[in-house]
């Protein structure tokens, strides 16, 4: 959530930073915001007049019954400012819970570093590996989709029979495989990278997902549960980023690093459609979450830190990657900037985005209310919340299937991966 005071201080300045998202409609959200702002301190004011008459007729109606001087007028003038006050109270909740609604509504201001234009207007940043080309035709690698069901890793049709479309089953080696990585990418970020490691609930209240900015503007595309009104979690950052929402922290506890592995649920509504084949686009995946809690000064430092914990699971996978910075029109609604890794995917023949490391500076600490004390003593602050994917699973075993496809229809497991999942290659069974 912006804060307010800065929408009344440079509106312009507001106006034009929110302009680079590429939607008009958010321009004149802020109008609005300020309009209702206005009415606010306008009603605000008028309750201070109005109290402050209430207290001086209460002092001289006292002053009546102390001298036994007839006090009906007075207090009866009393009761009628009393009903004025009560009338401006409903009419300021209303006007409160309106100007909160629209502030929620309105997304993070994009950071200076982000390039204007829309999807696909991104920067690449830099590169690893080398992707290999494949023209198609004989001796091209398979797509997943038909290499996971030749090899009996994948079930697709078994899924969709199951849950929909969307609901992969991975089987045998396939399962082994994934239960690998996800060991493999705890043990390196909290053996390695310092992170700590948590086991969230994978159902959150609503408040939560507010605090992250999926709600209220996405709620379609979440699995909520009746009549609970709890969700499922799209994405391990949600109870991760919460965990200290109301609390004081104080400065010398930052930066916080938590890393937690869950399973991640989403409609994908918006997304019909889109890379619909196999497993590039499911409803539910495995992820592995990364989240630093840290201070403003420290902000940009944290969010390179983050995507360098997350490149070295590519580069430990040997899957050739790059890094891109996304356009203005390409950000997600809290996000202030965002970098995407993408693994090259050599059976698709694209590039799949398996991480978005983001720093959100302190839109989610003032939704979820995420503050500490300056070492120094001052006033509380907001702190800045980041997180990335380090990294999510589906396209990652997609990307491992279909680049380490071998002449004799195996797929060889990289080295680091080999303890893991207990066995160098996987072949038909």
């Amino acid at each position: 959530m912006l804060d307010i005071r800065r929408l009344r201080d440079d509106s312009a300045g507001v106006a034009e930073a929110l302009a680079r998202r590429g939607d008009p409609a958010v321009v004149g959200a802020v109008d609005e915001a300020l309009r209702l702002d206005g009415m606010r301190r306008r009603i605000l004011g008028d309750v201070e007049v109005l109290k402050a008459e209430r207290n001086d007729v209460s002092r001289r109606v006292g002053e009546c019954k102390r001298s036994g001087e007839p006090a009906d007028e007075l207090i009866a003038s009393m009761r009628t400012v009393g009903e004025q006050i009560r009338v401006l109270d409903r009419e300021l909740a209303e006007v409160e819970a309106g100007l909160r609604a629209v502030l929620l509504g309105i997304p993070n201001l994009p950071d200076p570093r982000v390039p204007a234009g829309a999807e696909g207007d991104h920067v690449v940043v830099r590169g690893w590996g080398r992707p290999e080309a494949h023209p198609g035709g004989e001796g091209s690698p398979d797509a997943h989709w038909d290499l996971g069901e030749t090899l009996g890793v994948l079930d697709m049709e078994r899924g969709a029979r199951l849950s929909g479309s969307g609901f992969p089953v991975l089987v045998g080696q396939g399962a082994r495989l994934s239960r690998g990585l996800i060991q493999f990418m705890l043990d390196l970020h909290v053996d390695v990278h310092g992170y700590t490691e948590i086991a969230p609930p994978f159902l959150v209240n609503r408040n939560a997902l507010v605090g992250t900015g999926q709600l209220p503007k996405f709620e379609e595309d979440l699995y909520r549960t009746d009549p609970d009104d709890l969700f499922l979690i799209p994405t391990a950052e949600v109870p991760l980023t919460n965990l200290h929402a109301g609390e004081l922290l104080a400065e010398s506890d930052l930066p916080i690093a938590y890393v937690a592995h869950t399973p991640c649920f989403r409609r994908e509504a918006g997304a019909a459609g889109r890379d619909t084949r196999g497993m590039l686009r499911v409803h539910q995946f495995d992820k592995v979450e990364l989240v630093r809690l840290t201070t403003p000064e420290t902000s940009a430092d944290e969010l390179e830190l983050l995507t360098q914990h997350a490149e070295t699971v590519l580069e430990r996978l040997e899957l050739p990657y790059r890094r891109i910075l996304l356009a203005g029109g390409d950000l997600g609604f809290a996000n202030a900037i965002t970098y995407d890794l993408e693994v090259w995917s050599a059976g698709v023949g694209s590039w799949l985005e398996v991480s978005s490391c983001s720093s959100y500076t302190d839109f989610q600490a003032r939704r979820a209310d995420l503050r500490y004390r300056p070492a120094d003593g001052g006033k509380p602050r907001h702190l800045h919340t980041l997180n990335g994917s380090g990294v999510a699973l589906a396209r990652t075993i997609v990307a491992l299937l279909e680049n380490n496809q071998q002449a004799d229809g195996t797929v060889l497991i990289p080295d680091a991966l080999r303890p893991y999942v207990g066995f160098d290659r996987i072949e038909a069974g």
